[in-house]
């Protein structure tokens, strides 16, 4: 079953055409990932999908169309965005930043969701009582990404989850987005981390410019010699 079905999708900026029509499709199960280098418009793709801008284009969530939406109803719909940047709330505890994403759930799947939040991130658990801005960046990406989950997501939108941190903790972060995915959640997993998304993505896009320059099977785009030489690097 498709969970999302995104078709001829447009967001402009003035006289900016940010994206230009673009056509994207996530198996529900699936890490799909987005990538792009910056400025391709995977940001603005993710913003107009979760309906926080305004776009053209027809987005459809488990078959309901969801385009115009309002953003609360979209997230009522099985929806969550982790946004570029964490945006945690620093001056709260890493509890009561987990607790404001599970506005939308029960008090007992809030518990259950509490308990898979700590079985991912260990050290979040540890930290509860820790004021957000005293953790670590990578400790922020692993709250942000907690929040997001407490929603009880049946998709969740990851926009640059390995933005700025150090490489043994994009490797752990990577991990749980796989652990994510294996344990039912579909993933949309917006990142210029070209070889780290493609390594744990199904099924891949690659934005130029606000158009689709290539599409496939993860596995078979990381042996694509031009993907290789623009986004890995001219190695893997």
């Amino acid at each position: 079953m498709l969970a999302l079905d995104v078709q001829n999708l447009q967001v402009n900026y003035g006289f900016i055409n940010a994206v230009k029509g673009i056509n994207l499709k996530v198996e529900e199960g699936q890490i799909v990932t987005l990538l792009g280098s910056n400025g391709a418009g995977k940001t603005s793709t993710i913003r107009a999908i979760c309906g926080v801008i305004e776009s053209k284009g027809t987005v459809s969530l488990f078959g309901r169309k969801i385009s115009g939406m309002a953003v609360n109803k979209i997230t009522k719909q099985g929806m969550f965005v982790c946004p570029e940047g964490r945006h945690v709330f620093k001056d709260l505890t890493v509890e009561d930043n987990l607790l404001t994403g599970a506005f939308t759930v029960s008090k007992t799947q809030k518990e259950q969701n509490f308990k898979r939040v700590y079985r991912y991130f260990p050290i979040l658990q540890e930290r509860k009582k820790q004021i957000a801005q005293t953790l670590s960046g990578g400790e922020q990406q692993m709250l942000a990404i907690g929040r997001a989950l407490m929603g009880s997501p049946k998709i969740l939108l990851l926009d640059e989850p390995s933005l700025g941190l150090a490489p043994l903790i994009v490797r752990d972060v990577f991990a749980i987005i796989e652990a994510i995915r294996n344990d039912g959640t579909t993933v949309l997993l917006v990142e210029q981390n070209a070889l780290g998304a493609l390594k744990i993505a199904d099924y891949a896009y690659v934005l130029e410019v606000g158009q689709l320059k290539m599409e496939g099977r993860a596995k078979e785009l990381i042996q694509d010699p031009m993907l290789i030489e623009a986004y890995l690097g001219g190695n893997k």
